[in-house]
């Protein structure tokens, strides 16, 4: 495995070779240990903790101190991934002062090396502020889950043509105003593959076809851990969550019978 750290250049060169970018969430240092040891090109601490890790309905709870807490905890697992952390809900949205003060915070104290934040066009120029602090900015488009109250749900985004239309222009001013790549959510594969092909910065998809430059997927998703939704664009690569519920029922009924410990357990 290379264990060159992985950086916007690597990225920008990554998309240039046609080679793919792979990038999964952590939470911890001990996911965050193993996906670095494995290979993985982008660690994303997503604000999605809200939902699979801290038990919020979404994401709109999620404070800077809870995302600076596992950012800090990923990022000293890590030696190698880009680690970005997702700017949470009302972080980056009331005034370009306070959006770069965050994003710092993210750099200085968690020691993550990118930001990620939502939306196209509203967010322009705190986009561009954010980079002219010397803070790298990762994009994202398409359904955005902190403006679920304003769409009114999880649906597909661009299906229609002025959407779709808007959602292209927003990547292509998201890339004049610095940002280094851009998630592209639950939007039509042919909205993705056009878009991928018309900017000069790396798209990552979910649930966006196999034509954008990269992937990523919540790790919780596609190892079966979180079990109460599964979403149409999640694989699921292993069921642990079963087997983490077999063990403990497995603990449960030695300690219960008195068969654990045994004696090569006990001093």
């Amino acid at each position: 495995m290379d264990t060159q750290k992985i950086t916007t250049g690597t990225l920008l060169e990554m998309k240039k070779k046609n080679e793919k970018i792979t990038m999964l969430t952590a939470y911890d240092y001990l996911m965050a240990s193993q996906l670095d040891e494995c290979g993985i090109d982008i660690i994303l601490v997503g604000d999605s903790v809200g939902n699979v890790v801290l038990g919020y309905k979404n994401t709109i709870p999620v404070t800077m101190d809870e995302m600076l807490h596992h950012c800090s905890a990923v990022a000293r697992g890590v030696k190698r991934a880009m680690v970005v952390g997702d700017m949470p809900f009302m972080s980056y949205q009331a005034s370009v002062e306070e959006a770069v003060r965050n994003a710092g915070r993210f750099l200085k104290e968690s020691k993550v090396e990118a930001v990620k934040l939502e939306g196209g066009d509203e967010v322009l120029n705190t986009v561009k502020k954010i980079v002219d602090s010397g803070i790298p900015v990762m994009g994202h488009l398409g359904l955005t889950p902190q403006s679920l109250h304003k769409f009114g749900g999880y649906g597909v985004r661009g299906e229609g043509e002025e959407e779709a239309h808007k959602i292209l222009n927003d990547a292509k001013k998201l890339e004049k105003a610095g940002a280094f790549s851009i998630v592209l959510e639950k939007v039509p594969a042919a909205l993705a593959q056009k878009i991928t092909s018309e900017i000069n910065i790396p798209t990552i998809g979910i649930g966006a076809g196999v034509d954008c430059d990269g992937q990523v997927l919540v790790t919780h998703d596609m190892l079966g851990l979180f079990e109460k939704f599964k979403p149409k664009f999640a694989k699921r690569y292993g069921q642990l969550g079963k087997e983490m519920k077999k063990c403990y029922g497995e603990y449960i009924k030695e300690v219960k019978s008195k068969k654990f410990p045994l004696k090569e357990h006990s001093y």
